[in-house]
């Protein structure tokens, strides 16, 4: 690229710099790494520990990257230099510590802290040299963040070898005076867990070490990717299908060489990977019988211990975490043969860890720590019940599998000196469906659910499942960006995190597009997982057919996924593929899929002839189409570097929905008409309904029961009545648009009919309008009643009322709308009683056409609390409170409450209002729990049909002035 050309591509801040590092203003000259074609040389102590060595000889190689110009790596000291840069830890870098000693180098707020780091320039610092880049670390990670940090600010992104982010080329490289420091991090232990690996398995196999399933050259990879992530922990990949972490004994070394702890998941205690280990280690240690002894402790205690200790000997001198506690092997329920009820298996959990503990005070002895402790799945009904863990033990809190924290602790666990952490899924196999394939979580919810962890102190780890790590870049990003500085982001600009995220990536003209676009993506998401579709969840025929809307609304983004990415230059096409094309493609695809496939079956319950054909073929068009776009993924991007990655079928692990089935008809050469309106499974008995507020446009399907084309003819009983088409020749099927003339309509309740004739038959469809006039319209002061129901953003609030120390806020880019109301701070204590005094309150005004006792629904995204509640409360005006319950337990089972919650990211909670006299009124949600949050509000005021969607939302002169007018998606059949 030109120089000139450059500049909207060039990167932005590093991130932080305004909060989680502090960057003071200087007057003087940047510092270059390169310039008039020499690159400033790098000198690394060899005494400084081995991370920083080896993560100081990255520099050059970013800087070559950005300036194709290779800097020296020096371990002794130039007798003469103008420019030098300086890496070192403090404590382990004699010229560093000098260098603080002369107090020529300030480390105030970073000597003695945990990871933090000071970049400066510094004049004269040595004999010889001129001036120098000081790069100073509290301790080996701390020194490894700021040379990350250093090639951030010069542009190499973290995701450069990952996600092939191209580098833009500069001829002169440098970087600010400064100093820079860099704070420690708001949680101590931060990292993730490769989980459910198959597909990084097959691509490490196939690509990085074809006689290892992820083995030393992959985690070289990862261990860099964290690092630059300012990770420092990982939970390595489990499975089967993967080599276990230990078998290769190049992995614990190069860990502790990159200078990352390693930890194990849940069901692997003190580092054994029970998969792979056990049953080796039961054929060594068989029983006086011959028989091989089972992973039971009640049963066989001695060799079960002999197995952990063997494995805390093997590893005791790296910087590891220790798993205590006990379940089956492969992530499964803990055997307990001779303890069968609750109380018995407490007091065998707590013998475990007993044991456990006295294994590593022999074998690692006070370097045994992080010591951790995760209740997951049946272990938290256990600690619940008493188990007993160890004061400086961190207690690791599960997520639900699905993003929502079961539990957090309480007053007396937020003061252990062990410690909180979390175990939150951005990638999931299990129950009640699994989700593989795409990152789908939206960032506001991740903000939120952390936000509320940390509230709560927990503050020592946060561990994330990221499946096979791609497809989890962004969500990644955030989690990593969030465990740094954890106040960087908050209600108002969480969604700001991907403009500039993407900014730095793809160059900052294009941040803000691409962050509409994946704002989008997550919100459609929100709606339903691309990874938990299945036939009939949307609706095809009601709400103008809400499927075909969802389909549409993917289709717009696709569209603006193309624009961009034709606008980007060649070097970025395979990154933003990867980032941000796939992901779009592939969700929409999988819900085009199975929106061809139920009009399929809708077409047959309607008797349809050649249109059934069609969107069977349509269908399998779009699976196909699918499976071109992995393939090309696989094979094309990067030139094939990426083969086997991605794959939303793969063969040992949970799959994304395949191809739908589908019906065909066989071929008559018969026509015949037939028609279905909208609201209508088949013919017109529900009418068409128009409001004067919403100006609704309805359709109404001509299609043909057989093959050979059919001619047809519509007409409407009143000419303010408007159709799309009013006639022609149909093989397969037509959708009319029906649209109301509101010029033309006399104030009132009107009804009339369309007529369609054809092949003989007549078709009469019934229509009713009220039009309450433009003056009315315009005089409207809230949300209005109309087709039967009144539908709210809950963001779209008339007023919000503080009580009591807590609120409402809105957080951007929650739920399935635009924006959540959340009631804060989650730490507040509940409500239960005196709500219009106590309890900090939402106010929407109503207008209401009719009077009644009708039910309102409540749609909360379904956070959890399973040592409480989860409670919110609704009134009409000055009516009565009524209370309403959510579910706060996660069950696990399939087809429950729970179930059904996460796999609609909503509960709907229902109560009745009574509406004593049309006109308008002030519908009121109140707060009872904290941390709980509302996405939308109905009031089925009559013949509401049940959807999976709300209805679009209603009208409202400031909030929803022309609800119709984003339903550009009649192209769709």
């Amino acid at each position: 690229m030109a120089a000139a050309g450059i500049a909207p591509l060039l990167p932005g801040v590093l991130p932080g710099t305004a909060s989680a590092a502090e960057a003071a203003a200087s007057d003087r000259p940047d510092f270059p790494l390169v310039r008039g074609g020499v690159a400033t040389a790098v000198f690394v102590d060899t005494a400084d520990d081995p991370a920083v060595v080896r993560a100081a000889g990255d520099l050059p190689a970013d800087i070559e990257r950005v300036s194709g110009l290779r800097p020296r790596l020096l371990h002794t000291l130039p007798t003469r230099a103008p420019y030098l840069v300086l890496v070192g830890t403090l404590g382990s870098s004699p010229v560093i510590d000098r260098l603080v000693a002369e107090r020529r180098l300030d480390v105030s707020g970073v000597r003695g802290r945990w990871e933090a780091s000071v970049t400066q320039v510094v004049e004269r610092p040595v004999p010889g040299v001129d001036r120098a880049l000081v790069i100073a670390g509290s301790d080996r990670r701390g020194t490894v963040y700021g040379v990350y940090d250093t090639s951030e600010r010069i542009g190499v992104s973290p995701w450069y070898w990952w996600a092939d982010v191209p580098v833009v080329h500069r001829d002169t490289v440098a970087v600010p005076a400064g100093p820079l420091k860099r704070r420690e991090p708001s949680v101590r232990y931060r990292g993730v867990f490769i989980n459910d690996e198959q597909n990084l398995t097959t691509w490490s196999r196939r690509t990085q070490e074809p006689d290892k399933n992820i083995g030393p050259e992959t985690y070289k990879r990862v261990f860099e990717l964290l690092l630059r992530l300012k990770a420092n922990y990982l939970w390595p990949a489990m499975h089967p299908y993967s080599d276990f972490f230990n078998k290769h004994r190049d992995n614990p070394e190069l860990a502790d060489r990159y200078g990352i702890v390693v930890g194990s998941s849940h069901p692997e205690a003190l580092l054994r990977n029970g998969v792979h280990e056990w049953e080796p280690w039961a054929k060594d240690h068989p029983g006086a019988d011959g028989t091989l002894p089972v992973y039971d402790y009640t049963v066989n205690p001695g060799v079960i211990s002999e197995y952990w200790r063997a494995r805390a000997r093997q590893n005791a001198s790296y910087e590891s975490s220790w798993t205590l506690g006990m379940r089956g092997l492969h992530d499964t329920a803990l055997e307990t043969k001779y303890a069968t009820t609750i109380p018995e298996k407490v007091v065998v959990m707590n013998d475990i860890i007993a044991d456990q503990r006295r294994i590593l005070a022999e074998e690692v002895g006070a370097a045994a720590e992080p010591q951790i402790f995760i209740p997951y799945k049946e272990v938290l009904d256990l600690y619940n019940a008493g188990v007993r863990v160890p004061d400086d033990v961190t207690l690791i809190w599960p997520d639900d599998n699905h993003g929502n924290m079961r539990q957090l602790p309480n007053e007396a666990e937020r003061v252990r000196a062990g410690g909180n952490g979390i175990y939150y899924h951005l990638s999931y196999w299990g129950r009640p469906r699994s989700y593989l394939w795409l990152d789908t979580t939206q960032l506001s919810k991740v903000w939120q659910e952390l936000r509320r962890v940390y509230e709560h102190g927990v503050d020592r780890m946060w561990i994330f499942n990221v499946g096979d790590v791609k497809s989890i870049e962004t969500g990644l990003s955030f989690s990593m960006d969030m465990a740094w500085d954890v106040d960087r982001w908050n209600a108002d600009n969480v969604e700001d995190f991907v403009a500039q995220w993407a900014g730095r990536l793809f160059g900052r003209r294009h941040g803000p597009e691409i962050a509409a676009i994946r704002t989008e993506y997550y919100r459609l998401a929100a709606e339903r997982r691309p990874e938990f579709i299945d036939r009939g969840m949307f609706s095809v025929v009601h709400h103008g057919d809400e499927a075909g809307r969802r389909t549409a609304a993917y289709e717009r983004l696709l569209e603006r996924v193309r624009a961009l990415g034709a606008e980007l230059p060649e070097a970025y096409r395979d990154a933003f593929y990867e980032l941000v094309e796939y992901p779009v493609h592939g969700a929409y695809l999988m819900n085009l899929k199975y929106y061809w496939a139920d009009r399929n079956a809708l077409a047959v319950r309607q008797g349809r002839g050649a249109g059934t054909n069609r969107f069977a073929d349509l269908a399998e068009a779009a699976h196909a189409e699918e499976a071109a776009i992995t393939k090309r993924y696989n094979t094309e991007v990067a030139g094939g570097k990426w083969d086997g990655i991605v794959n939303p079928y793969p063969s040992q692990i949970p799959k994304a929905p395949g191809r739908p089935a589908v019906t065909r008809v066989a071929r008559q050469e018969t026509s015949g008409l037939g028609v279905a309106a909208e609201g209508n499974d088949t013919g017109a008995a529900r009418p068409l309904s128009f409001s004067s507020y919403t100006r609704d446009r309805r359709f109404v399907d001509v299609f043909n029961t057989g093959f050979l084309s059919v001619d047809w003819a519509a007409e409407t009983g009143q000419p303010w009545i408007r159709l799309s088409a009013t006639g022609g020749s149909v093989t397969e099927q037509t959708r009319v648009w029906v649209e109301i003339d509101w010029a033309g309509v006399p104030e009132g309740a009107h009804e009339s009919t369309v007529v369609v004739t054809g092949a003989g038959q007549r078709f009469e469809v019934p229509v009713r309008v009220v039009n309450d006039g433009e003056r009315a319209r315009r005089r409207a002061r809230g949300f209005v009643e109309a087709n039967g129901y009144v539908s709210i953003d809950a963001a779209h609030f008339e007023q919000r009322v503080a009580r009591g120390g807590s609120r409402w806020r809105t957080v951007r880019g929650l739920g399935r709308r635009t924006g959540a109301m959340e009631a804060v701070p989650s730490t507040a204590a509940p409500v239960t009683g005196d709500f219009a005094a106590r309890a900090p309150e939402l106010r929407y005004r109503v207008r209401f056409a009719s009077a009644g006792t009708f039910p309102v629904t409540v749609f909360r995204l379904p956070s959890l609390d399973e040592r409480g509640h989860r409670r919110i409360a609704v009134a009409l005006d000055d009516q009565p409170v009524t209370v309403l319950s959510g579910q706060s337990v996660a069950t696990g089972n399939r087809g429950d409450a729970w179930a059904r919650n996460v796999e609609e990211g909503i509960e709907k909670l229902t109560a009745t209002v009574t509406v004593a006299a049309p006109g308008e009124h002030v519908l009121r949600l109140f707060m009872v729990d904290p941390a709980i949050a509302v996405d939308q509000i109905v009031v089925d005021t009559g013949g509401l049909p049940a959807t999976y969607l709300a209805p679009p939302e209603s009208y409202h002169p400031v909030f929803n002035p022309e609800p119709f007018l984003e339903a550009e998606w009649e192209k769709l059949l």
